[in-house]
């Protein structure tokens, strides 16, 4: 189990691999082997057998990627994520040149 401050639905860069610089949304996030799948990023090519229901064929859909390979985006800059407690409530912040800004 990866411990992550990321949720489905966040904006994020990836900052390592062949995709380097893509942004996207999350649309997956499988915590027991820590990976993520991003929205428009990192495609792969499926060979899909022909059924009943659909035609067979080269399918193109998104692989996950390591999460540490993945930042969180803030107005359009690259962030890390923390924690912090605001009038007796746990906030998440994303902290760009030590700066933080409160997310939800």
């Amino acid at each position: 189990m990866v411990k992550t401050k990321l949720k489905k639905g966040d904006r994020v860069v990836i900052i390592a691999g062949k995709d380097k610089g893509k942004e996207g949304n999350i649309t997956f996030i499988n915590r027991k082997d820590g990976r993520v799948v991003v929205e428009g990023c990192n495609k792969v090519t499926k060979h899909q057998k022909a059924n009943a229901g659909n035609q067979g064929g080269l399918i193109e859909r998104e692989a996950p990627v390591h999460i540490s390979n993945v930042m969180y985006v803030h107005n359009g800059k690259p962030a890390r994520l923390g924690v912090q407690i605001n009038d007796g409530k746990k906030v998440r912040v994303a902290i760009v040149n030590k700066e933080r800004f409160v997310i939800d």
